[in-house]
């Protein structure tokens, strides 16, 4: 009987057990995948599920839907909770609708989950074609150096790919000219696609304002063109795009004319010759047709720049020389003004580009002091025999003066057309730069 009570004492006085159960085990699959991600979370009792978008859930196994990004479920079980990670992917890609064959190219978008650093590949078709990485917000970029397929493009990470996006390449069309352009002479268009694959090409041409010829010829093309009399021409050229290209065109201008043009001489030639003397900048009084003293002066200046005789008359050399003619560089940096010597011409120089080029007369003797100089005086008008005179050094000026001869001819002052003159001074301050060499 003793024995029996000590037992149940002992039970009675027994310290109860202080252990916890174990966090339940919790599993979900698929665990990462492209959004939306259906996945099935298990537990092996019954839980309550916090998805963590907001939205939960109770059983042992329950189903849910995932939106793009990286979600922490939690499963509770008896009081006991345990977490899994899901990653649902999306990647998104923005490119321009079209762009310029073998040009840089950019293209953009956003990849979830947003790991800061993680690769996105750009793929056109199976091809891996360039590597981006992502920023910690999940937006990317991705540069393509050299834009030369269509597509269609697809970004990709390890968990998702963006829907195809198509960029229309649009060809480079090129239209040139081979020959003087003189009547009589062989003149041709001549016109590329590049790629040669982005199409055909439509070329249409007008002479004198009348449409003589609308032609569809693979690329690359040559067409040759009349020369029996002065006339100008006027080309278009489109190309008619192959499937990934889009449209694309270009124009171009020419004028067929007499070989020969001096002082006296009038007419669309002497048009076509002021226009190309313009586009390199010599100075004229204005585009009129009329091969006046301006005109004159301008093709001096042009035989000066380029070395050769200071006839100011043209002929079928000078012709092809002014068809490849540009603007010379200018020596020095800034605005400023250039008288060259040994050229006898003038450059007015601004932000260290050519825009205006002058016939000029210096010092007979070579007196027109070398050097870097600044404007210190100015005359509107005459004053004496100078007219408009912007004065640089001492009695040294660049003037107007009715005289300006193909060579050295003043007493040391920079001689210009009196035409001229009150531009050159509009265009010069005080303090303006004068360059000498």
């Amino acid at each position: 009987m003793r024995r029996a009570l000590t037992v149940c004492c002992a039970l009675a006085f027994a310290v109860p057990s202080t252990a916890t159960a174990a966090p339940p085990a919790v599993t979900a699959s698929p665990a990462s995948g492209a959004a939306p991600l259906a996945a099935t979370l298990t537990a092996g009792a019954e839980a309550h599920w916090d998805f963590g978008d907001g939205t939960s859930a109770d059983g042992a196994t329950v189903e849910h839907t995932y939106a793009a990004g990286r979600w922490t479920t939690v499963a509770t079980v008896a009081g006991e909770s345990a977490v899994v990670e899901v990653d649902a992917g999306s990647v998104t890609l923005v490119a321009p609708r079209r762009a310029a064959f073998g040009k840089p190219v950019a293209l953009h978008g956003i990849a979830l989950p947003a790991t800061a650093g993680a690769p996105v590949a750009l793929y056109s078709g199976s091809r891996e074609v360039a590597v981006g990485r992502l920023r910690s917000n999940g937006s990317f970029r991705i540069a393509l150096a050299h834009l030369s397929r269509s597509g269609p493009y697809v970004a990709r990470t390890t968990l998702a790919a963006s829907p195809p996006i198509a960029i229309g390449i649009r060809p480079e069309v090129t239209a040139a000219f081979a020959g003087s352009g003189a009547v009589g002479t062989p003149l041709a268009l001549t016109a590329a696609l590049r790629p040669a694959a982005a199409g055909w090409l439509r070329v249409r041409i007008w002479r004198a304002g009348r449409l003589v010829a609308d032609l569809r010829r693979p690329a690359p093309l040559r067409i040759s063109l009349p020369t029996r009399e002065p006339s100008p021409y006027r080309v278009e050229i489109a190309a008619v795009p192959a499937a990934g290209y889009v449209a694309a065109q270009t124009r171009a201008e020419t004028t067929v004319v007499e070989p020969n043009l001096q002082l006296g001489s009038i007419g669309l030639s002497v048009r076509a010759l002021e226009q190309r003397l313009a586009a390199m900048h010599y100075a004229l009084r204005g585009i009129d047709g009329r091969f006046d003293d301006d005109t004159y002066s301008a093709v001096l200046a042009f035989q000066k720049v380029h070395g050769l005789a200071r006839t100011g008359r043209v002929d079928l050399a000078l012709w092809r020389r002014i068809a490849i003619g540009t603007t010379p560089p200018a020596r020095y940096r800034g605005d400023h003004v250039e008288i060259d010597k040994a050229r006898q011409v003038l450059f007015e120089v601004r932000r260290g580009k050519i825009v205006l080029v002058v016939h000029v007369s210096t010092g007979a003797t070579g007196n027109t002091p070398l050097g870097r100089w600044q404007v210190y005086r100015r005359v509107t008008g005459w004053d004496w025999v100078l007219y408009y005179p912007t004065y640089f050094l001492r009695g040294f000026a660049i003037h107007g003066y009715p005289s300006v001869p193909a060579y050295p001819a003043s007493h040391g002052c920079v001689r210009v057309p009196l035409w001229v003159a009150p531009r050159l001074y509009e265009m010069n301050g005080y303090d303006e730069s004068v360059y000498v060499y």
